[in-house]
């Protein structure tokens, strides 16, 4: 078998040069117009909240750049490559470079070094960049653009430790207030105390929950139960208010670590947001791979030189990358609906893909 020459080439260069280039040029093109679009819908609430323009251009636009930069970079790309590789066939120049005797397989190294650049800058928005990024983004969302009206969880039931259940009727975050509080401690597979509350509300003095009208019943082996109760009670447990507010966009503005704790966490606690957590983890690491997959399918479909021009691979391209980012989106609700993990729903797509790129490449020279 001939070993693959990997020399360093100008021709690496010029076609490194080109992808990259053509890429953020696309890419920053796409993000004008989106904030033009979003300036156009939100203008109203800018004004009616009093939004300050150095928090909109620094706080907002600022970090809701990162986040779009990542979402739109597997599409643009698929694009980039069919756009530039095809005008290089169109121009005879594949075909010139093929006959100086470079092989198609020599051909996509500097196009896999390019797909291996840009999956690193997106793997870097995923893990370091867009949570810091959001989390000013959360701040500024939630003063001047979302409203005020409160919102009210119920029934929830958390393990916040060992043998320790908290049970909530409802939790309104309007006055950060827990209605029908309940803490249960079990040891041994049996009910040892019973902490009973109309209200819990949380204190930010103490960093812990004040509960009004409590009930504390102490089990015990014999027949003698000890019960007390009080108008008020203070009381610090592994539970705090932000955990009712952990929702998909704050989950979002968590580093990699912090995303390892609260699953650690909410697996502790038997919480079904646990999902959410999972799902926002493999995504930080599938998304960057879809890089490779479509870069190969780009090359494999627009490396020959058509009748009519780069229309009909742009077309073909366009259509193979919205289907491959919607089956993305849409294989979370494979979580949601507990048909699979979500790891293998994750990465599921692209296993497929990388199939389809696989094919397309092996028939790509011929």
């Amino acid at each position: 078998m001939r070993q693959l020459d990997l020399k360093p080439r100008l021709l690496d260069l010029y076609i490194i040069k080109k992808f990259i280039s053509t890429f953020f040029v696309a890419l920053i093109l796409i993000i004008g117009i989106v904030i033009i679009f979003d300036i156009s819908e939100k203008i109203d609430d800018f004004v009616s909240k009093e939004a300050p323009l150095k928090a909109t251009i620094f706080d907002y636009y600022l970090n809701f750049i990162p986040y779009f930069m990542n979402m739109f970079s597997a599409l643009f790309v698929f694009i980039t490559v069919i756009f530039f590789t095809s005008k290089m066939a169109a121009n005879s120049e594949i075909i010139a470079i093929l006959s100086c005797g470079v092989s198609f397989h020599r051909m996509m190294v500097p196009y896999i070094v390019s797909a291996t650049l840009i999956a690193i800058f997106s793997l870097c928005l995923n893990l370091f960049i867009i949570p810091n990024s959001n989390k000013e983004l959360v701040q500024f969302e939630n003063k001047y653009l979302k409203s005020n009206t409160a919102n009210s969880n119920r029934n929830i039931h958390y393990q916040i430790s060992p043998g320790e259940f908290v049970y909530v009727e409802s939790f309104s975050s309007w006055n950060n207030t827990a209605y029908r509080f309940t803490l249960e401690k079990i040891e041994d597979n049996q009910l040892v105390s019973k902490l009973s509350a109309e209200t819990a509300v949380w204190d930010t003095t103490f960093s812990g929950w004040r509960l009004k009208k409590y009930f504390i019943r102490d089990y015990t082996n014999s027949l003698e139960d000890r019960i007390r109760s009080g108008a008020q009670l203070d009381t610090v447990i592994n539970l705090t208010v932000t955990d009712f507010y952990m929702k998909k966009n704050t989950i979002e503005s968590l580093n990699y670590k912090e995303l390892n704790q609260l699953i650690e966490t909410q697996k502790m606690r038997g919480d079904a947001n646990i999902k959410d957590a999972l799902i926002e983890k493999h995504k930080r690491f599938a998304m960057p791979f879809s890089a490779f997959i479509l870069t190969i399918m780009g090359v494999a479909l627009s490396s020959k030189k058509r009748r009519g021009g780069i229309g009909w691979n742009i077309g073909i391209g366009i259509a193979l990358s919205f289907s491959y980012i919607l089956f993305q989106r849409f294989s979370e609700m494979f979580v949601y609906t507990g048909v699979m993990s979500p790891g293998w729903a994750l990465w599921t797509p692209n296993f497929l893909y990388a199939v389809i790129a696989g094919v397309l490449y092996k028939i790509a020279p011929k």
